[in-house]
């Protein structure tokens, strides 16, 4: 690893670029740029890092290009000040980079885009759990679907009514490194109720029993590659089809700022499918393309399911607010404020707009 790491602090382009009649190598526009800003000495990038500045980028046909532009959000660029880059490796899937922030922590980053950070993770592991898992009485049986680096499965721990974890994570790689670089969040990995599967979800749903689970967590990544499917229909249908009659999903869901046309998709699919609810809800992360994120939020057939209103709520469960650690986001306030929609995403989401025929889309 240790060679691994020292290459990975060149730049790509030198690394594989042209050399000049006098045998010198060329210098590509990124390290001139950088090296006119700043000493020569500190002048050190790769292909996502360029004189000390990490910013998201996308993998393309196996090979590393930068896109200032990404297709995900158009037109912006989020850059993070590194320290020290602690870990970058491909994976069976995907490139996965660690590396020490200025302002934020330690950073995970999969295929160039920022997965979280010391700093802001928490707003985005405890809404996505709590905001299903207090909308029900005595959860016991859940899934998770992704969220290797474990903070899932951190804040799934505070609620003394579930009796067993599932975890389906397709890449090793992650949870190794995330065990190493992010103590606090792969703690979630020592509760003895847990059970690691490494593996696809979509083959392990298929071969789940109907109804075993009470909730499902879906920390997937952006809809792109091979996460692609995570988003499609029959994916959707698996996850209601794993759930028991009034069971609930929870399911990263893009931001309102730049994804409006994603989350119209998935909420129309999550209308076909789930006969119980089915709502919208965000939290600010400020390391997120926009600062904000979304979650789709579902129930199947059954007893009904009211998230606006939590009917277990966290203050209530002995020892949850403080268990492992204070609880830094997520309160029973916030739960329902997350749930208060702007103007302009129900004019764009016509889903959203026409609740009067849409069973379960309620807005304050």
């Amino acid at each position: 690893m240790e060679g691994g790491v020292q290459r990975g602090l060149e730049c790509q382009k030198i690394m594989d670029g042209k050399v000049y009649d006098n045998g010198e190598k060329a210098i590509p526009s990124c390290c001139l740029k950088a090296r006119a800003a700043v000493p020569e000495s500190d002048a050190k990038c790769h292909s996502t890092v360029v004189s000390g500045w990490f910013t998201e980028a996308r993998s393309s046909s196996g090979e590393k290009q930068l896109y200032y532009n990404n297709p995900m959000w158009p037109g912006a660029a989020h850059s993070i000040k590194v320290e020290k880059i602690l870990f970058q490796e491909k994976s069976l899937y995907q490139e996965v980079l660690v590396f020490e922030s200025t302002n934020y922590g330690n950073v995970l980053v999969l295929d160039g885009i920022v997965q979280l950070t010391d700093k802001d993770e928490f707003a985005y592991q405890e809404m996505i759990v709590h905001l299903p898992l207090c909308s029900i009485e005595s959860p016991k049986n859940v899934l998770v679907v992704g969220g290797g680096d474990g903070g899932v499965l951190r804040e799934i721990s505070r609620h003394t009514s579930v009796e067993h974890i599932d975890i389906c994570e397709i890449d090793e790689m992650v949870i190794d490194v995330s065990k190493k670089f992010f103590p606090e969040l792969a703690l979630g990995f020592e509760d003895p109720r847990v059970t690691l599967h490494v593996g696809d979800a979509v083959e392990f749903l298929k071969n789940s029993p109907e109804g075993k689970y009470d909730a499902i967590v879906v920390d997937s990544s952006d809809p792109v590659g091979p996460a692609q499917e995570l988003v499609e229909k029959p994916f959707f249908e698996t996850l209601a089809r794993a759930l028991r009659p009034g069971g609930v999903l929870c399911n990263m869901a893009e931001s309102m700022w730049l994804h409006t046309h994603l989350i119209e998709d998935m909420i129309s699919i999550c209308r076909e499918i789930f006969k119980g609810s089915v709502h919208y809800a965000w939290t600010s992360v400020p390391t997120y393309p926009s600062g904000v994120i979304g979650f789709i939020l579902c129930s199947t057939e059954g007893p009904p399911v009211d998230f606006l209103n939590p009917i277990n709520p966290i203050e209530k469960i002995e020892g949850a607010v403080k268990h492992r650690r204070e609880l830094r986001f997520y309160n029973s306030e916030v739960h329902t404020a997350a749930f208060s929609l702007p103007s302009f995403l129900k004019r764009e989401v016509s889903s959203l707009r026409d609740s009067s025929s849409t069973k379960g889309l309620v807005f304050p």
